[in-house]
Formats: C-alpha cells, sequence, structure tokens
C-alpha cells in the first residue's frame, strides 16, 4: 500500500510543474495591465492636477470674500472709508496685490475686492489663463 501511495505522490508532483507551465502558456495577455497602466497614468496624473487647480482658486475665492467682508465692515464704521477698507483688506488675507474699491451712496457702503489667481498648478498652468475673483459686500454706514 505504502507503494502505491508513493506512487499517487510522486505522479502529483510530476504533474504540479506541467499543470504551472500550461497556465503560463494559456495566458498570452502577460503584461497587459502594466501596458493599460502605464498608459493611463498620465491622465490620471493630468486630472490630478487638474482638481488641484480648480481647489487652489476655490480657497483664494473664499479668502477675497472674506477680504471683501472685512473692508466693507471696516468702511462701514470708520470716518475714512476708503483707507479703512484698503487697511481692513489687506490684513484679512495674505493675497497680493489685491485691488480694493471702496464706494458710498445714501447710507450704504460697498467694497469690491479683486485678485487675479494665477493658475501656477503644473501642467495645467500652461492650459488655462489666469482666472480673477471678485467679491462685492455691501453694509449700512454706522456712524464713527
Amino acid at each position: 500500500m505504502s507503494t502505491r501511495a508513493e506512487s499517487r505522490g510522486a505522479a502529483c508532483a510530476d504533474r504540479a510543474p506541467l499543470a504551472v507551465r500550461t497556465a503560463r502558456a494559456a495566458r498570452p495577455d502577460g503584461g497587459q495591465a502594466t501596458v493599460e497602466l502605464a498608459l493611463s497614468l498620465p491622465v490620471v496624473a493630468l486630472m490630478l492636477c487638474a482638481v488641484l487647480q480648480v481647489a487652489v482658486i476655490a480657497r483664494d475665492r473664499v479668502a477675497v470674500h472674506l477680504a471683501a467682508r472685512e473692508a466693507a465692515r471696516a468702511a462701514a464704521v470708520a470716518a475714512d472709508p476708503a483707507a479703512a477698507g484698503r487697511v481692513a483688506a489687506d490684513q484679512a488675507t495674505s493675497l497680493r496685490p489685491l485691488r480694493v474699491t471702496i464706494t458710498r451712496s445714501g447710507g450704504l457702503v460697498t467694497a469690491e475686492v479683486v485678485y487675479t489667481d494665477g493658475t501656477e498648478v503644473p501642467l495645467i498652468g500652461a492650459l488655462l489663463p489666469d482666472v480673477e475673483v471678485t467679491a462685492a459686500v455691501t453694509m449700512a454706514l454706522e456712524p464713527p
């Protein structure tokens, strides 16, 4: 009995390398996934850079809106609204240069802040023009 079991074990051992060789030969598409990854990776990288550029513009848009709100608030309570609005906008954000315009009409003051956001993310910056981000906030004048 032991000879028969041993002969079965030997037969299985002989078949294993043949099965592995047959499986390798039956897959003619070996390396296809690597080629597909190599072809699609630049597209994925470009898309990630585009998402990053959109995030940078969104962040700067929020900062410009904050600067306009702070400028309008400072201009609404100051004796010299134009100077107070410019100083408040500059202190509210680190974006430079900001174009700040303060206008008074009746009992309202409007602060408009404009910032030109350069598209500087690699690969995307060369494809897109600079984006101009604008925010305007109006508040009621308060006595100084």
